[in-house]
This record gives C-alpha cells, sequence and structure tokens, in this order.
C-alpha cells in the first residue's frame, strides 16, 4: 500500500500535464469549436430572452415539476408542438476564464487524488510501470469521462460532443497514467 501523501508529486504534475493539455486541445487544436451551433438572428434571440429577465440557473422547455402535471394534456401539448430546450443562462458582462480555469485545475488535483487512491491501495511501493499505469489509468479515464455519457443520455447533448470529450478524456488519462506510472515510489 502506498500513501496519497507520498504521491503529492504525480499528482500535481498530472493536473499540471491536463492542465497544459487541455488548453492547447481547446486553444490549437479547435475540433471543440463545432460543439455549439450559432442562434440565427442572435440578437433578435438575445432581446426575447432579455425581456425575462432570467437569473442565472438552467432552465428546461417544457417543463413539469409533476408526474401529474406531465401527464396533462397542456403539456402533452407543449410537447408535441416542440421545441424542447435545455438553456443555461449566466449574467451579463464578460465573463472570467480565472474562476473557470481554477476550477478545472482543482478538478484535475482532484482526479489525481482518487487515481492515487485507487492505484495506491492496490499496489505497493516499487510496482510496475504498467501495473500503475493500468490502474490510474482506468481510474482517471472514468472520472474524466463517464459523468459526461448521461448529459447525452438525459439532457440531449449530442453524442458528437460526448465523443470528443471522452477522447479528451481518454488523453487526459494517459498522461495521468503516464505521469504516475513514471514517478511511482520505488
Amino acid at each position: 500500500m502506498v500513501s496519497i501523501l507520498s504521491l503529492w508529486l504525480p499528482i500535481l504534475l498530472s493536473a499540471v500535464i491536463v492542465f497544459i493539455l487541455s488548453s492547447l486541445i481547446h486553444m490549437v487544436f479547435r475540433y471543440h469549436t463545432s460543439d455549439f451551433k450559432h442562434v440565427p438572428e442572435d440578437n433578435a434571440f438575445a432581446e426575447a430572452l432579455r425581456k425575462f429577465n432570467l437569473p442565472a440557473g438552467q432552465y428546461m422547455y417544457p417543463y413539469a415539476s409533476s408526474a401529474k402535471e406531465m401527464n396533462s394534456p397542456e403539456f402533452q401539448e407543449k410537447v408535441r408542438k416542440g421545441p424542447g430546450v435545455i438553456l443555461t443562462i449566466w449574467p451579463g458582462g464578460r465573463p472570467s476564464m480565472v474562476g473557470s480555469m481554477t476550477q478545472w485545475f482543482l478538478y484535475c488535483v482532484l482526479v489525481g487524488i482518487f487515481a492515487a487512491y485507487v492505484a495506491g491501495r492496490a499496489l505497493e511501493v516499487g510496482a510496475p510501470y504498467l501495473a500503475v499505469f493500468r490502474f490510474v489509468g482506468v481510474t482517471a479515464f472514468v472520472c474524466y469521462t463517464v459523468a459526461g455519457w448521461q448529459e447525452s443520455i438525459w439532457f440531449k447533448r449530442p453524442w458528437s460532443v460526448t465523443l470528443k470529450n471522452t477522447f479528451d478524456g481518454l488523453l487526459y488519462a494517459l498522461m495521468t497514467a503516464g505521469t504516475f506510472g513514471w514517478l511511482w515510489p520505488r
């Protein structure tokens, strides 16, 4: 068994590597630019939304707060007529990337902690590189990807976006696993 504290270097270094890799993916390779579609007549769309003065949050249309309401003829008519919408609203003004980037880095550290815990419980000091790679890799892959699949299952996120995110997660897991394998205590 290997303590999490003795794995602080691979936890932090793998978080830095994943953070840099994710920045490259989004700023250089840019295959995520097609994840969202442009709203036609976007100014008119934004003006229509502004008049509702919606506070930040997630919204759904049509929305039913109970099974009884979901089965009502009025709700069923809204569903039939469409469109169905899931909408996230954030406050106006230029969003700061600092908060999101900080949260992303902390998330990468947390993934490293989970990977360190699983591998540290399963393996001993001096474990072979490939054994460390497998335990850390599968743990990091699951952390970075699997929870996102339910967004396509339940909330209609396009599967193409989920598959790109899964590919990203695979790259992040490989980098995390490689870092742990390299820096595993001997």
